[in-house]
């Protein structure tokens, strides 16, 4: 599958680093704000051999249909900021090009027109694209549905400039429907980052637990993605609706 990649930042080069080691999805070019790398490749840039072409543009004046058109992809992952939807997404959709968003944040404007963009295409938005996160996310709404009455604390640890909660661990209790002032945040040295819920049950707790040990974490879980959405109806989608199956499958395969 060819991918386009938006955004070059911590995350982005992260992610072209994984995608340009895997042989089954090929990066064919990155598109980012500045035009410093214009003329070079993401490959070059970070030292990795590999087929892929993986060439850098700047949106700087940049024709996105002609991009479309002179290099196609069937995948636009998204590690830039939220407006950038509005770049590239109407052109997308109209090429049926699938969408991959890892933006933090977005307004309630921008859910609404990614919402209008699945009506053509298929588009999938997490704010937190890592899969160990995204499953503890899924484990811990199960537990809670199980035992709605138990007391839950969230522990979320980053590195010590990183300023605010943790998006991840707002969506977390969101999830788990308890206050915000239930999470504790921890700012030390360099973590990358680290989300811990903790369920007090009389008697015994249980505690699931999510560390990024790296950035590269972001390129393996948009590639999950990505082989998970390629069979996938016009439609918007998150990472339940991916993980869903795989829960339900595995316990009725244990319980038949």
């Amino acid at each position: 599958m060819k991918i386009g990649l938006i955004g070059f930042g911590k995350a982005g080069k992260a992610v072209a680093n994984v995608i340009l080691q895997h042989q089954e999805y090929s990066l064919e070019w990155v598109l980012r704000n500045s035009k410093a790398m214009e003329h070079f490749s993401a490959k070059e840039f970070l030292g990795i051999e590999s087929p892929d072409p993986a060439l850098i543009f700047s949106q700087q004046g940049l024709d996105i249909n002609q991009l479309l058109e002179d290099y196609p992809v069937d995948i636009i992952i998204d590690f830039s900021a939220e407006k950038s939807i509005y770049n590239y997404g109407k052109a997308a959709a109209e090429k049926k090009v699938k969408i991959i968003s890892a933006v933090s944040h977005y307004d309630e404007k921008e859910k609404a027109f990614l919402k209008q963009l699945s009506e053509n295409a298929v588009v999938f938005w997490s704010p937190n694209i890592t899969l160990g996160v995204n499953y503890l996310l899924f484990a811990a709404s199960l537990l809670k549905n199980i035992a709605p009455e138990v007391d839950i604390e969230v522990i979320e640890e980053h590195f010590k400039a990183k300023s605010g909660i943790s998006g991840t661990a707002v969506k977390i209790a969101e999830a788990l429907d308890i206050e915000t002032e239930s999470i504790n945040s921890v700012r030390v040295g360099g973590i990358v980052g680290k989300h811990e819920v903790i369920f007090g049950f009389p008697y015994q707790t249980v505690r699931l637990v999510h560390e990024s040990i790296s950035r590269e974490a972001f390129g393996n879980g948009a590639l999950f993605v990505a082989g998970n959405i390629k069979n996938k109806l016009n439609g918007l989608y998150n990472f339940e609706d991916i993980l869903r199956p795989y829960f339900f499958s595995g316990i009725e395969s244990h319980l038949s």
